[in-house]
């Protein structure tokens, strides 16, 4: 509402729409934001999102916990055929397990479920990986999940043997 000269703005107010009373806005003591500094706004928001996220990347890269190390697992020969041992991969605190297949092969993953995150274990009856949470399941000679709400392979971790031991190498995602 403008106001007139001469009049009282009380005056004024009281003439005109029930709604204006209630809701008095002056335009005239608006600080409107122009389009070009709503797009300035917008630009630079959108850049800072986008080199934020190109630090995170470039910082996951380097993180130290997914360099590779050599670990000792076990002997050869230690676990029978269709059976598991636990084990810690890469670090003290990660979860992870190797399978002595059925086949006598060896197969090794991260115990943490993709869905979220829980432990995972292997059921030499059923020869599965199961993650009890909620109820996933994955095939334990390629990782991938067969059943339930997991939808990517379980990290596999690359196993090589030398000297009648069997060494942790890398962890591949």
């Amino acid at each position: 509402m403008s106001r007139i000269p001469g009049r009282d703005y009380r005056q004024q107010l009281a003439e005109e729409e029930p709604w204006r009373q209630q809701f008095p806005y002056h335009w005239d003591a608006d600080e409107a934001v122009t389009r070009r500094e709503f797009v300035r706004f917008a630009v630079l928001t959108s850049g800072a999102l986008f080199v934020g996220t190109v630090v995170l990347g470039i910082l996951g890269k380097l993180d130290s916990r997914k360099r590779t190390k050599r670990q000792l697992i076990m002997k050869v020969g230690e676990l029978e055929p269709g059976h598991a041992k636990y084990f810690h991969y890469p670090n003290s605190g990660d979860q992870a397990m190797i399978l002595r297949l059925n086949d006598g092969s060896y197969a090794a993953y991260s115990q943490k479920c993709t869905h979220l995150s829980c432990a995972v274990y292997y059921q030499p009856k059923e020869n599965t990986l199961h993650c009890p949470c909620h109820e996933g399941y994955f095939d334990p000679v390629t990782g991938e999940p067969t059943a339930g709400p997991p939808q990517r392979r379980l990290p596999r971790i690359t196993v090589e043997e030398q000297g009648g031991n069997l060494y942790a190498t890398e962890m591949n995602p």
